[in-house]
């Protein structure tokens, strides 16, 4: 045998030691929770129970305003079916709301012609006189326009004819239109609908009042009138508009966030929450914003437990109160859980509708970024598996605030805008494939989360 022959019979046995040394590779969460992702994604498929559950939702509660009965019939309603399902701890957390009531309103084109303006007054409202406003229109296209024509606006009902480009950018003109109006003496003010697409139908939505100047009334036309009212202007006709509007504003109201859970196996007192808000606005009936964002939560804990999958931690969802005019909801979990924070492990919000998932967003620290990033992987079979930078939800926002991580389910929104805040919010415009697909996608990552072996962290 020669020498190279003797070295290299030599070295095989050493490195069949240290490879039988060396340790085995740690198996990626993705590679880990494979097969109950698998289970999950094809029982969340394998029918339309989530669509089902949130058209029940809508067609037999219809709207769920705050402050109103068919809100807490509707809630009654979830805690009994929770219960029924064998979800644990189930419960109505007490929250105290605000009651606006919209009352009879309507808009109208006096001159240069008679003509009805679909309308709808903005939450929180002040009424005109019981003989309505009837004045002159200003129609401004920005807040820098109003401020410039500032000496035409005294008198006058302004209106504001801003395009949609982003929710967060157009929705200022919504919310604090009528103080800038205000500013300038305007009687009232009327704001494009905020959407990217109608058939002459107006949005809703909250405005904000500034106390140091006169509360005046505000609603919503639509983007077909707006763009009409700036066509007459544009032509140097004189436009009259008559407002009416009937709002009050009530006494608080008792309503509750519900709240349910599957109780971890090994460390019940860490808890991943989930979930989306119970109200509605009180037109349409609440099915995409966010009848659907609660059903999915709900339906994804009630699926982990028909499949027995216990994790680690405990899942709870919610249904919170009062999103859309007030976030009492998101306030009051934070007050009442405020002992258990640091034991709250992640948040997910789901408040976009529930059309195609495309992923979730999140904020938080780099190392739990990393751990999420191989989560999603889980997802594509669901085509979901991305992580985007930044995310959350208006009821978890409280809860972040005082450091708990966040994650935004994110899906397809282009038609979100579309039905918004509308009358049109109706179930028919979800498909129950999507809603059983975010079914599966809010399960598996709320179900690794809770049951992974170590801590999300801080």
């Amino acid at each position: 045998m020669s020498r190279r022959t003797k070295r290299w019979c030599l070295t095989i046995p050493m490195v069949a030691l240290l490879a039988a040394q060396a340790p085995a590779q740690t198996p990626s969460l993705a590679d880990r929770y494979a097969e109950p992702a698998r289970r999950i994604i094809d029982a969340a498929l394998g029918d339309s129970a989530a669509w089902g559950k949130v058209a029940e939702l809508s067609d037999r509660f219809g709207h769920r305003f705050s402050g109103s009965e068919s809100l807490e019939r509707a809630i009654d309603w979830a805690l009994a079916r929770m219960s029924a399902e064998g979800l644990e701890n189930v419960r109505g957390e007490p929250v105290m709301v605000p009651r606006w009531v919209r009352g009879e309103e309507s808009a109208a084109l006096v001159t240069p012609r008679a003509m009805p303006l679909p309308m709808l007054g903005l939450g929180g409202s002040v009424a005109t006189p019981p003989e309505g406003i009837t004045a002159p229109v200003l129609v401004v296209g920005s807040f820098d326009d109003l401020r410039s024509r500032g000496g035409e606006a005294h008198g006058r009902i302004v209106v504001y004819n801003v395009a949609f480009t982003s929710y967060g950018a157009t929705v200022q003109y919504r919310t604090n239109g009528a103080v800038e109006a205000a500013k300038l003496g305007a009687v009232a003010a009327l704001v494009r609908s905020v959407t990217p697409n109608s058939q002459r139908t107006p949005h809703t939505g909250a405005l904000r009042y500034d106390s140091t100047v006169a509360a005046i009334p505000s609603a919503a036309i639509t983007v077909e009138d707006a763009l009409l009212l700036q066509r007459m202007q544009d032509r140097g006709e004189p436009i009259v508009v008559r407002l009416r509007m009937g709002a009050r504003t009530l006494p608080d109201a008792q309503s509750r966030n519900v709240v349910a859970e599957l109780r971890g196996r090994e460390r019940p007192n860490e808890i991943v929450v989930m979930g989306g808000h119970i109200d509605s606005w009180d037109v349409g009936s609440g099915a995409m914003d966010d009848g659907g964002g609660v059903v999915v939560a709900w339906e994804a804990v009630r699926l982990l437990k028909q499949l027995g999958l216990r994790p680690r931690r405990t899942i709870r969802v919610v249904g919170w109160t009062n999103e859309e005019n007030g976030l009492r909801g998101g306030t009051a979990y934070r007050d009442a859980h405020a002992a258990e924070l640091d034991e709250h492990i992640l948040a997910i919000e789901s408040d976009g509708g529930v059309f195609a998932p495309r992923g979730f967003g999140f904020s938080g620290s780099d190392s739990a970024r990393a751990l999420l990033r191989d989560v999603v992987r889980l997802l594509s079979p669901l085509r979901a598996d991305t992580l985007f930078s930044g995310g959350g939800g208006a009821d978890i926002g409280p809860i972040m605030q005082r450091g708990v991580p966040g994650l935004g389910h994110v899906v397809d929104g282009s038609r979100y805008f579309w039905y918004h805040h509308t009358p049109a919010d109706t179930p028919d415009k979800l498909d129950p494939r999507e809603v059983g697909m975010n079914v599966a996608a809010m399960a598996i990552m709320a179900f690794v989360v809770a049951d992974m072996p170590e801590r999300l962290p801080r």
